[in-house]
């Protein structure tokens, strides 16, 4: 470990002394006082593949030799921003061996070579955060020792580490608010607190890092997004953030100790048995392991059992080894990303997911990310044609909000002698309809069955003309709608000859039925699946029940339960992490 130890306070400097140029050069350039230990879980499949030339970065593959990834085409700005970003290095490191490291090595010489000095797409102040986050926790991996060794090489990755920090401290600011701006924040932080002469970064970088905890993480440990994965990966790299201040001999941040606390049951509460993280708002699964070893974290607060209550607007039922969670509010207007999913649900048994929604499709293209934020995207009731909320047009940056939304969204939490339960209703489809969606469903307490009832009706004298009228426009069969359950690609899925019942099987040997009551019909559709890593959506199965609404209360009611005589435990050996088994760790 080489220089003075960055915790040590700056000597004020005197113009024309030994102080002052030293202070000059140190703006200039910089190397390791100290590295933190690293703490990113990366995955080493992910990293076999990198260093085999076949870089999967933000839905794009490109296949190239490492040497020649910084010159290489760019297949979209979501592979440019995954790249620029450094969390390959995870995967490099999380694969470990001389190999891996020199490859890693390589990659980031190579990247100091064409976009050290300063110009290129990754000099935004998220990316540049990320990027200078990673270097700094994978410091010892890259050989941060041999940073001090004489050469052109070694000076110009010292030069860059300080046009790092001068531009992040000058720069966060320009970050989008929210997470980008924690990001740049985060990088500016752990390069005050391991570089040599950046310590009077500390005290200001810290000062705006708690004030966009707390204006970003509500009471609840919800963020105004709503997505899953964004608020595990903010909850992770505020823990690597506090260990790093800990190890430093530094104070931790009070509204970041405070966010980190509601944060972390919250977290809690939306994961499913195999650890992964509920789809919801354009989150993916995330990382397990990484997720795991946050939550671990002394930073984390003392450890709590996933609270049955609200999370962030998600309601979670956990019986046996089946966990359920529901979208119990509207989606965020100003995100880009929210999907029009409220009271949808997903379902999993112990590690194998059985009912899900079909993700975020941003990976795919435009056409693939407008469809997966669609209503019928998700399990859950739509009418024909229609969603709870409606993606406005295109801004000048091809974002597209959400607009009229539902404005109110009620939920009661039930506890039977039976098992425990939830009503939730919405009103997304009385401006267009007159018709108020309400969806009950209980879970027996050994996680066996699970009931449902959907509603699809007139809820106030008001709302009695708008449904007159979408009648008369649709005719006298009434106005369609189907109540769909999408099931992940590794679920068996038969209809039976008669169409009662659909018969379903996990992969781990765990059979399931499904079945309904009342005058809809039962049919078994085709789907996809959004998967995190594959090039295209997976082929999987959705089971629909369509009907028609004709009086003032539609109703249908189903029932999800383990067929009878199976038992309540199965081995589950045939155990894939990827997620293509049935999990999405």
């Amino acid at each position: 470990m080489s220089g003075r130890d960055a915790s040590a306070p700056d000597a004020p400097a005197r113009p024309g002394g030994l102080r002052a140029g030293l202070s000059r050069l140190l703006r200039r350039e910089t190397g390791f006082a100290r590295w933190p230990a690293p703490r990113a879980h990366g995955r080493p499949e992910a990293g076999r593949h990198l260093m085999a030339g076949r870089f999967l970065q933000g839905g794009h593959l490109v296949e190239v030799p490492p040497a020649d990834l910084w010159t290489a085409e760019a297949p979209g700005s979501g592979f440019t921003d995954a790249v620029q970003g450094f969390a390959w290095l995870d995967d490099l490191a999380a694969e470990g061996g001389m190999a891996a490291r020199e490859t890693a090595r390589r990659l980031a010489a190579d990247w100091v070579a064409a976009f050290g000095a300063g110009q290129g797409p990754g000099w935004r102040p998220d990316i540049a955060g990320r990027r200078l986050s990673r270097l700094v926790l994978h410091a010892e991996f890259l050989g941060a020792g041999q940073l001090d060794a004489p050469g052109r090489g070694a000076a110009a990755h010292r030069r860059t580490l300080a046009r790092h920090m001068r531009f992040l401290s000058r720069g966060w600011r320009h970050a989008a608010p929210g997470v980008p701006r924690v990001e740049a924040l985060m990088g500016l932080v752990l390069g005050a607190l391991t570089l040599r002469g950046q310590t009077r970064q500390q005290r200001p970088a810290l000062r705006h890092l708690g004030e966009e905890c707390a204006r970003l993480v509500d009471r609840e440990g919800g963020i105004a997004s709503r997505t899953p994965e964004t608020l595990a990966m903010l909850f992770t790299q505020l823990t690597w953030c506090a260990e790093a201040l800990a190890e430093a001999g530094r104070p931790p941040v009070p509204a970041m100790i405070a966010a980190l606390a509601h944060m972390a049951p919250t977290l809690r509460a939306l994961r499913h048995g195999d650890g992964s993280l509920a789809r919801f708002h354009g989150g993916g699964p995330g990382h397990a392991a990484q997720l795991d070893a946050a939550l671990a974290s002394p930073a984390a607060g003392p450890r709590g059992r996933p609270p049955q209550g609200m999370a962030m607007g998600f309601a979670r039922l956990a019986r046996g080894r089946v966990t359920l969670i529901l979208d119990a509010a509207a989606p965020y207007p100003a995100s880009p990303r929210a999907h029009a999913s409220t009271l949808a649900f997903e379902l999993s048994s112990g590690r194998r997911h059985l009912v899900v929604n079909c993700g975020s499709g941003r990976a795919f293209g435009e056409k693939w990310a407008r469809a997966g934020r669609a209503t019928a995207s998700h399990s859950t009731l739509s009418i024909d044609g229609h969603s709870s909320a409606r993606l406005a047009a295109p801004a000048a940056d091809r974002a597209q909000m959400m607009v009229e939304a539902p404005l109110h969204v009620q939920i009661e939490r039930r506890r039977a002698v039976t098992g425990i339960g939830l009503m939730v209703r919405h009103d997304g489809y009385v401006p267009s309809h007159g018709l108020t969606h309400k969806r009950e469903i209980e879970l027996d307490h050994e996680g066996r069955t699970l009931r449902g009832e959907d509603t699809l009706g007139v809820q106030a004298d008001t709302h009695v003309p708008l449904f007159q009228n979408a009648l008369r426009a649709e005719g006298q069969d009434g106005i369609p709608y189907r109540i769909r359950f999408h099931l992940h690609p590794s679920v068996g899925a038969r209809l039976d000859d008669a169409g009662r019942m659909v018969e379903l099987m996990l992969p781990s040997g765990e059979p399931w039925v499904f079945r309904h009551e009342g005058s809809a019909r039962l049919l078994l559709e085709p789907s996809v699946y959004f998967a995190e890593g594959s090039l295209s959506p997976l082929a999987s199965k959705q089971i629909v029940l369509t009907s028609r609404a004709v009086e003032y209360a539609n109703r249908v009611s189903w029932t999800l339960a383990k067929a009878y005589g199976s038992p309540d435990t199965v081995r589950d050996l045939d155990w894939d992490p990827s997620g293509r088994s049935g999990g999405d760790g």
